[in-house]
C-alpha cells in the first residue's frame, strides 16, 4: 500500500474511532441525566420542566455553534478544530460530573452543544479524503460508527449508574479523552493550505450559513429533504417510549432491549450496505430508495395491532439508513472543497432546527391521540404523519436527483 493510502486509510480509522467514542460518551450519560437533574431539583415536575430546557440549549447551541465551526475548520482546517472540540467535551463531561447545582449542570448542557459541534468537521474531514463517488460509503461508515456508540453508550452508562450517577459522567470524560490523545498522534490534516477560504462572520453565522443550501436549485431540494427526513426521524425521541407503553405495554427492559436493536440494525445497514448498494444504484436512486422504505416502516410501525408486529416493522425501516449517507454525499458534491465545513455546518442547523420543533409537533399530535377521549381517533396518528413526511422526502430528493449535475471543478470526477 502506497503512503498516501496508508495515511488515508489511517484518517478514515481515526473518524470512525473518534465518532464512535464521543456517541458513546454522549449514550453513556443518558439513563443517568434526568435522574442527576431529579436528584438536583428535588422533585420530579421540576425535572421534567429542566429536562426540557437543558434539550432545548443543547438543540439551540447545535444552531448556532455548527455553521460556525464548519467555518473555522474552512479556515484553519479540520485537525485544530476537531481535537480542540474533542478536548472540549473531555472537559465539560468533568464539569456535570462535578456540578453542584442545576446552573452548573446547564452551563455543561450548553458546552455540550458547543463542543457536539464538531461533528461538522467530521462531515468535512470525510469528505475532503474520499473522491465523490465513495463519499456514500464513507459517511454510511460514519453513521455505523453512531449507530454502534448509541447502543454501546447507553448499556454502559446503565451499569455505572448502578454505582453513582456520577460515574457514567467520569466514563464520558475519560472516553472523550482517550480520543483526544488518539487523535493528537495520529490524525493528519485533510484540507490543505490552497483550499481553505478566509474566515467571515457572514458564513459562520447560522442564517448566512443557510445561504449556501440556497446557491443552487438541487442544493435547496437536497436540504428541504435533509430536513423532512431528520424532522421523521425525532418521532423516536419524542413519542416512542410513551406509544410502546400505551399501546404494547411494554416496560422499560422492553424499550431499551428494540433501542438497541434498532441501533444494530442501523449499524449494519450503513456500515455494510450502504457502500455495495450505492455502487450498484448509484447514490440518488439509493437516497430514494431508503426514504420508501422508511415511509413504509415508519407507516406500518404505526399501524402495527401487536407488538411482534411492530418489532417486523423495524425490518423495511433499517433501510432508511440508506438516505442520509447518499443524501450528505449528493449535497457535498455541489460544493467546493473550501465550502465543505460551511455545507456540513448548514446541516447540522438545519438538524437542529428540526430537532426542536419535530418534538413539540409530535408531542403534540400524540396528546390528541392518545388517552380516554382523543381528537384523533388513531392512536398511531404520529407514525403514519412520519411516513408521509418521508414519502414527501423521497419525491423531493428524486426531483432533487434528477437535475443533479456534478461539479467537476471539485474533483475533476462526475458522480
Amino acid at each position: 500500500m502506497s503512503a498516501p493510502a496508508t495515511r488515508r486509510t489511517a484518517a478514515i480509522a481515526f473518524i470512525l474511532i473518534t465518532a464512535l467514542l464521543d456517541v458513546m460518551s454522549m449514550g453513556i450519560v443518558i439513563p443517568v441525566l434526568p435522574q442527576l437533574i431529579e436528584q438536583l431539583s428535588g422533585s420530579s415536575a421540576a425535572a421534567g420542566m429542566w429536562n426540557g430546557l437543558f434539550v432545548a440549549l443543547w438543540a439551540g447551541m447545535q444552531f448556532v455553534c455548527s455553521p460556525l465551526i464548519g467555518s473555522l475548520s474552512d479556515r484553519f482546517g479540520r485537525r485544530p478544530v476537531i481535537l480542540i472540540s474533542v478536548a472540549g467535551l473531555a472537559l465539560d463531561y468533568v464539569l456535570m460530573a462535578l456540578a453542584p447545582n442545576l446552573w452548573w449542570l446547564a452551563v455543561g448542557r450548553i458546552l455540550a452543544g458547543l463542543t457536539s459541534s464538531s461533528f461538522t468537521s467530521t462531515f468535512a474531514y470525510m469528505a475532503d479524503i474520499t473522491p465523490p463517488e465513495e463519499r456514500a460509503k464513507g459517511y454510511g461508515l460514519i453513521g455505523a460508527a453512531f449507530s454502534a456508540g448509541f447502543v454501546a453508550g447507553p448499556l454502559i452508562g446503565g451499569v455505572l449508574g448502578e454505582i453513582s450517577l456520577r460515574a457514567p459522567f467520569w466514563a464520558a470524560a475519560a472516553l472523550s479523552g482517550l480520543a483526544f490523545v488518539y487523535g493528537l498522534f495520529v490524525l493528519p490534516e485533510s484540507l490543505a493550505p490552497d483550499k481553505r477560504m478566509a474566515f467571515s462572520w457572514h458564513r459562520a453565522n447560522p442564517f448566512g450559513a443557510l445561504k449556501l443550501l440556497r446557491s443552487h436549485p438541487e442544493l435547496s431540494n437536497l436540504a428541504v429533504g435533509n430536513f423532512l427526513l431528520y424532522f421523521a426521524h425525532h418521532i423516536f425521541s419524542a413519542i416512542f417510549v410513551l406509544y410502546a407503553g400505551d399501546r404494547y405495554g411494554w416496560g422499560a427492559w422492553q424499550v431499551g432491549a428494540l433501542l438497541a436493536l434498532v441501533g444494530l440494525l442501523d449499524m449494519g445497514v450503513q456500515g455494510l450496505l450502504v457502500g455495495p448498494v450505492v455502487k450498484r444504484l448509484g447514490d440518488r436512486t439509493t437516497m430514494v430508495v431508503g426514504l420508501c422504505f422508511g415511509a413504509i416502516g415508519v407507516a406500518a410501525m404505526g399501524l402495527a395491532p401487536t407488538g411482534w408486529l411492530f418489532v417486523a416493522a423495524m425490518l423495511p425501516n433499517a433501510l432508511w439508513g440508506l438516505a442520509m449517507p447518499t443524501i450528505q454525499s449528493l449535497m457535498t458534491q455541489h460544493v467546493s472543497e473550501s465550502e465543505q465545513g460551511q455545507l456540513q455546518g448548514a446541516n447540522n442547523s438545519v438538524g437542529a432546527i428540526a430537532g426542536i420543533i419535530s418534538p413539540l409537533f409530535f408531542g403534540a399530535i400524540y396528546s390528541l391521540s392518545a388517552g380516554p377521549r382523543p381528537t384523533l381517533p388513531f392512536i398511531g396518528s404520529g407514525f403514519l404523519i412520519a411516513g408521509a413526511v418521508l414519502a414527501l422526502a423521497a419525491l423531493i430528493g428524486w426531483r432533487a436527483g434528477r437535475q443533479f449535475k456534478p461539479q467537476l471543478d471539485i474533483s475533476g470526477q462526475g458522480d
